[in-house]
């Protein structure tokens, strides 16, 4: 603990001496867009549901679950009032669902490989249909998702689903490929482990074995089930979603999908071109001409192809999961396929390694990245208590020449819920870390739905424990039934508090997506005043942004309980670049419109602050 914490303020050492009397360059010398992006991830099946049931384990009668229909125009155009620009929906494909299609040709899908009783919206049945779960009328599935995405580009928002390319679920049957396509591992030859076209990597001459169940755990939280007998057929067994080879995975494992090959040999050699090393400064249109000629693994053109597809329906882009565990090379040819029919098609991924950001970035062509591991982690620590706010700017720093990729969030499928005891316990101790998070870079932001109103994420769905809203079960989600008020949409039974975290949230993403300053330059000024500052220390952040017609300056307090009045000084470079006389200028809060001074003294500015608990101010100069 003492080693971390060393290299920690060593760190924070380093960043002081390189950024504090250093005018930082843009970060982003070439913006594709001129706005800020604000993505809003909403898991589908349960944002309409206003059944408040909430059983353990509930059937879909008992619980109920949300319908495409549910995003009616009014609901859609509070959702673009918050300041949401793109909608993530979340579980779309068709994934294994325990619930009876058998009426419409969809086979019943075996328990014992089936995580929750809604299923994992990971573990994708059918790329080319949607879950028949969401459709007031499964059989007209596709068209009633279609007329959710006619819907959503009405009110002005795109429209993102998720596409899975490292696994697929282990009962995989495409009963609406267009015509042409054939399953994944329809044409395998599974007497081998591995073939360059071969979709599946096989344990030839065993059979699967359903994992033993554990500390309590059977599926279905142990209802009969005809199917749920602890058995699975399959002939011979295929490796499993997190690359475990075998032929009965441990329950921890992803015992409900099959790892799709890439060309990557079980030794880990590839089996495909390399990118030369020059390729990561080229562009889509040099990427897609290296790939057209190449001869590329049958699974690369089955997802291209799926890609396209879903572009052919009016998709406007994709959320990709666990995209490091799929090689690069593969991502060039993807990413400039989809680029090459639609250049403006938005690309966000799932990639944890930093090591490997660049690579995916710039060879891989992606367009955005969770900033999981630099940012989230960081923010998430300042607001448990034990972090500093030192760490940002180290952050920040580190990422100067792809911060416009690194997409920011603070809650999301996989993550606790703020407001869940085990992260902080309120939603209200977010409110500095989400004006940090959405207002210190380029990049685009992106919040989970009921985060908004503080969802808890507190019941007990089934499969998983909380502190997540589930995505593995029917389940209603209590604080955001209280903003749908019986599919009304209009908050109606929110509690004032409730209303309040909305009304913070809102003025602080519309904020963000109507500054100029937010996709210009970018200083910190932390490290200044903490040097010549009184009363400034490390639970108070604060940095400036700017661009040639507006100026910004952001302070924020991470304190629960503590409030911090001190003279906020803007370095003198600063003010300089600003192009900034002796004087006193007015400054305007973005957020609340409240106004203060900024007095430039001897080519410095000061200005007086105080700072509630958990208060932040995005100051704009206004003459």
């Amino acid at each position: 603990m003492r080693q971390t914490i060393l290299i920690f303020f060593c760190l924070v050492v380093l960043a002081s001496i390189s950024c504090k009397n250093e005018i930082q360059k843009p970060l982003h010398q070439k913006m594709e867009r001129k706005n800020k992006v604000v993505v809003y991830q909403v898991f589908t099946r349960l944002f309409g549901n206003t059944n408040t049931n909430n059983k353990s384990w509930g059937t879909i009668e008992e619980n109920g679950v949300g319908k495409f229909d549910d995003f009616s125009p009014r609901a859609l155009q509070e959702i673009k009032e918050l300041g949401i620009t793109h909608m993530w929906y979340t579980g779309v494909p068709h994934h294994a669902v325990i619930n009876d299609y058998t009426a419409i040709g969809i086979s019943n899908d075996d328990p014992d490989v089936v995580k929750g009783r809604a299923g994992s919206p990971y573990a994708v049945k059918d790329y080319y249909n949607v879950n028949p779960d969401l459709a007031i009328d499964p059989g007209n599935r596709l068209q009633e998702f279609k007329n959710l995405v006619t819907r959503t580009h009405a009110t002005g928002m795109k429209v993102i689903i998720d596409i899975v390319p490292n696994h697929v679920a282990r009962g995989y049957e495409g009963k609406t490929n267009p015509a042409g396509v054939t399953d994944f591992g329809a044409e395998d030859d599974s007497t081998l482990e591995y073939h360059r076209d071969n979709n599946f990597y096989y344990i030839p001459g065993e059979e699967f074995k359903v994992p033993q169940w554990k500390d309590g755990y059977l599926p279905l939280g142990g209802e009969e089930h005809r199917l749920a007998d602890s058995k699975y057929t399959e002939v011979p067994a295929k490796w499993t979603g997190n690359g475990s080879r075998l032929a009965q995975p441990d329950m921890n494992d992803w015992y409900e999908t099959v790892r799709i090959n890439y060309g990557v040999r079980p030794d880990g050699s590839y089996d495909f071109d390399s990118l030369p090393e020059d390729f990561a400064q080229k562009g889509i249109t040099e990427h897609a001409a290296f790939w057209k000629e190449k001869s590329v693994p049958g699974s690369w053109k089955k997802f291209r192809d799926i890609a396209l597809y879903w572009l052919d329906f009016g998709v406007d882009g994709f959320r990709y999961d666990m995209a490091e565990m799929v090689p690069v090379e593969f991502w060039s040819y993807m990413n400039s396929s989809i680029k090459m029919k639609n250049p403006d098609a938005f690309l966000m991924a799932e990639v944890y390694n930093p090591d490997l950001y660049r690579a995916y970035i710039k060879k891989g062509k992606m367009d955005y990245l969770y900033d999981k591991v630099e940012l989230y982690d960081s923010i998430k620590h300042i607001m448990k208590g034990y972090g500093w706010t030192d760490h940002i700017p180290v952050v920040q720093k580190g990422l100067e020449d792809i911060e416009h990729h690194m997409l920011h969030f603070l809650e999301n499928h996989d993550e606790q819920r703020i407001a869940s005891p085990d992260f902080v316990g309120d939603a209200k101790t977010a409110k500095p870390a989400m004006v940090v998070s959405a207002t210190i870079s380029t990049s685009p932001t992106m919040i989970y739905f009921g985060q908004e109103v503080g969802e808890p994420g507190a019941e007990n769905a089934g499969f998983g424990s909380p502190t997540r809203t589930s995505i593995f079960d029917y389940i209603g989600v209590p604080h955001f039934q209280r903003w749908v008020n019986e599919k009304k949409f209009d908050g109606g039974q929110l509690s004032d508090a409730e209303k309040e975290l909305r009304d913070f949230y809102k003025r602080l993403l519309n904020f963000t997506i109507e500054s100029e300053a937010l996709m210009g330059k970018y200083r910190e000024i932390h490290f200044y005043n903490k040097e010549h500052t009184d009363n400034y220390n490390h639970r108070v952040l604060s940095y400036v942004r700017w661009s040639e017609k507006e100026k910004l300056v952001v302070v924020s307090n991470f304190d629960t309980h503590e409030n911090h009045t001190f003279q906020l000084k803007i370095p003198s470079e600063i003010i300089s670049e600003w192009k900034l006389k002796n004087g006193t200028y007015k400054l305007v809060d973005g957020l609340y419109g409240s106004s203060q001074d900024l007095n430039v003294i001897d080519g410095v500015g000061n200005i007086d602050v105080h700072l509630n608990p958990l208060e932040s101010y995005i100051f704009e100069l206004k003459n």
